[in-house]
């Protein structure tokens, strides 16, 4: 028969040392979160749901459009969907056209009589994209699923707790004026002990990865907040910041630009913390005699080929998101540094700069954290005989690194399996 090994293959004493220190550093972590939930959670009434819905009303209705005409002011011909089946032209955006409206779209438009004066009295609203988008979720759950297995299921559900987070809490209370950094970090700190736990279990090793995390959070969080105010940036780079600032003046652009940094850099934060946590487990397990200063070092390597890849990762995110944004810029004739550096870029450059940052930080801090605590595992777990050999299988007969890690198998969840061949 098999014997499963969670946290590698720690001995018992050693881990539930090992569990123990790390409960003292994580137990307060997580009640400062709690607190801070408790304390920052908004109360009574918030500005969301506050206004009604800019799409909706008496005027608003939907359409499946018959034929795209290309005639100004009558683009395309629709049949209403409210019941009298009645073809009607509709006005249709330039760049909407541009973009491609084909038969069969079903577009979400409004009566007014005011437009009677360019053309159709109904006008093209937006797209009704309901279905494609249902078909894309599902099929993303699907391929999760199938891969990763109850490993992606659970990471899928953390997601969806984390989202839940964002939307239930750190929304509400930045509307509702509550202070921005403490509640980014409440908040933060809520979405990584959702998304590191359920998806890949509690345990030591993820424990520690989650310390990681919080060190590579608290820096990207401190650097955030520095480098906002001493870039001067507004946070009002877009229409939809301009927006809001108009809808709930004194909200705070520039708070909002912050967690919005931090927020974005999260995922890639915990993936290479986990990552460093794993590798630390692996290499241990693979060779317990292995000093820590080599365990270390050979992780880092491991982190540094992480380092380079999620960096540019990171640049090309954001450079994808800001790209109309760069081209806009780009127009007008001036020099690469007053390109980096005006308004719109500069936030995009900070957001990659700062958690950048602090996504290379949290590799080492996690990786040493990591490599102190199998350390201890080496230390304590087994006697050592003559021959400098580790005891296993019969008391007495010397067992060589290559036959030990010869019997540590690794299934795809991350836990261990002792070989039945002793």
């Amino acid at each position: 028969m098999t014997h499963e090994h969670t946290d590698t293959d720690l001995d018992p004493a050693v881990a539930r040392r090992t569990r123990r220190i790390l409960l003292a550093v994580v137990l307060p972590l997580l009640l400062a979160t709690v607190v801070g939930l408790a304390l920052l959670w908004p109360r009574g009434e918030t500005p969301v749901g506050s206004r009604e819905n800019p799409v909706e009303g008496p005027g608003f209705t939907t359409a499946v459009i018959t034929e795209v005409t290309g005639e100004v002011g009558t683009e395309a011909m629709a049949e209403l969907q409210d019941g009298t089946e009645r073809i009607v032209p509709i006005q249709v955006p330039p760049e909407i056209v541009s973009a491609g409206i084909e038969p069969g779209d079903t577009i979400r438009i409004f009566f007014t009589t005011g437009a009677m004066g360019s053309g159709s009295p109904y006008v093209y609203v937006d797209a009704v994209r309901d279905v494609p988008l249902l078909l894309l979720t599902g099929l993303y759950v699907l391929v999760v699923v199938l891969v990763a297995r109850i490993r992606g299921l659970m990471a899928i559900v953390g997601l969806l707790a984390s989202l839940g987070v964002v939307a239930a809490f750190l929304v509400p209370a930045l509307m509702s004026g509550a202070p921005a950094m403490l509640t980014t970090l409440v908040g933060a700190s809520a979405m990584m002990f959702f998304a590191v736990y359920l998806a890949h279990g509690v345990s030591i090793r993820t424990t520690t990865a989650l310390l990681g995390t919080f060190i590579g959070l608290a820096v990207t969080t401190g650097l955030a907040w520095w480098s906002t105010s001493a870039a001067r940036l507004s946070g009002a780079g877009s229409d939809s910041a301009l927006m809001l600032d108009a809808v709930l003046p004194g909200l705070g652009l520039r708070d909002l630009l912050m967690c919005g940094i931090v927020i974005a850099g999260l995922g890639a934060l915990n993936d290479v913390s986990i990552t460093q946590a794993s590798a630390v487990w692996e290499l241990h397990a693979a060779n317990p005699d292995a000093p820590t200063r080599s365990v270390f070092a050979r992780a880092m390597r491991i982190g540094r080929d992480h380092i380079a890849s999620t960096v540019y990762t990171l640049a090309f995110a954001y450079v994808g998101t800001a790209m109309t944004t760069l081209m806009v810029v780009m127009l007008y004739d001036r020099s690469v540094t007053s390109t980096l550096t005006a308004g719109e870029i500069a936030e995009e450059v900070v957001r990659t700069l700062v958690s950048s940052i602090g996504l290379v930080l949290a590799i080492p801090a996690t990786t040493f954290i990591a490599a102190m605590l199998v350390r201890s595992s080496r230390r304590r777990a087994e006697p050592v005989r003559a021959g400098g050999r580790r005891s296993a299988g019969r008391p007495g007969t010397p067992v060589s690194v290559e036959h030990r890690a010869a019997e540590i198998e690794s299934d795809d969840d991350g836990a261990h399996r002792q070989s039945p061949a002793t």
